[in-house]
């Protein structure tokens, strides 16, 4: 892939660098001047397969990740959909996982129908469905009149607890608590009654009602498994901080060579 593929000032991007090392809330549009009129390359750019599945030291396999990025600060609606297609498209869901949430709720709500019909697909696995709920919770979380619709469709997800994985009940568990979603407790608490949720994700029901601002943890069992899951996030998260990565989707899985094609992840 060279920078000549894509026109000024969007191949600008393919040089920028490495973003385990550029923060997120870098102001894209003001350091490369995008506009609107640029949008339908960096879709490209955000979607691109030799990129996105490059086994290359180079710094051009981070532009997707850029392009998703500036996408979000433009909230770009035309991009709603391409987007969403990365989430099958990518195996790997360690980039996803942290940057779609945020470049979602830039975007704002006019995502939150894909979203939801996403959501309520029963193809993808509970680790792209998670990304899709997460994307919901950004939203929630940027535009607050969004908050209720978004808390709505996750709460109707979970109450389908004993139909879902007990990891992904565990994922939609964390985005309701981070928004708040006190009036979800009384499904949330159905769910860890039926033992539908896995406890490894957020805890036990104790532990939820204490951060959903219920009442104190109890009892002290709890407060104890709770600092000992924090510690293990932190240490999972530092460890795969400090690992290389070859391009940002051979984070979990080996990437293929040059001239092979990935399967779809599913």
């Amino acid at each position: 892939m060279t920078v000549e593929t894509y026109s000024h000032p969007v191949n600008q991007l393919l040089t920028f660098g490495d973003c385990r090392e550029i923060k997120e809330d870098t102001n894209y549009i003001e350091k490369f001047g995008f506009t609107p009129e640029h949008i339908p390359e960096l879709i490209r750019m955000a979607v691109d397969e030799e990129l996105n599945w490059g086994d290359s030291e180079g710094l051009e396999i981070w532009g997707p990740i850029h392009a998703w990025r500036s996408l979000g600060q433009l909230r770009a609606e035309a991009a709603i959909e391409p987007l969403i297609s990365i989430f099958d498209a990518l195996e790997e869901i360690e980039w996803t996982s942290s940057e779609m949430p945020i470049v979602f709720g830039k975007i704002g709500p006019a995502a939150i129908p894909s979203l939801a019909a996403y959501l309520a697909n029963p193809d993808p696995n509970r680790y792209h469905l998670s990304v899709a709920a997460s994307c919901l919770r950004g939203i929630g979380t940027e535009h607050p009149d969004s908050r209720d619709e978004c808390v709505k469709i996750l709460t109707e997800k979970l109450e389908k607890f004993q139909e879902n994985d007990p990891t992904f009940n565990g994922f939609l568990l964390v985005d309701l608590v981070k928004l708040k979603a006190v009036e979800s407790a009384p499904v949330i608490e159905s769910a860890f009654a039926a033992d539908c949720i896995d406890h490894s994700i957020i805890g036990d029901w104790y532990e939820v009602h204490f951060q959903l601002g219920l009442g104190p943890r109890k009892p002290p069992e709890n407060i104890r498994k709770a600092k000992a899951h924090e510690e293990m996030m932190k240490l999972l998260k530092n460890q795969g901080e400090a690992q290389p990565s070859k391009g940002f989707s051979s984070s979990i899985k080996k990437t293929p060579k040059k001239g092979q094609k990935k399967k779809k992840g599913k």
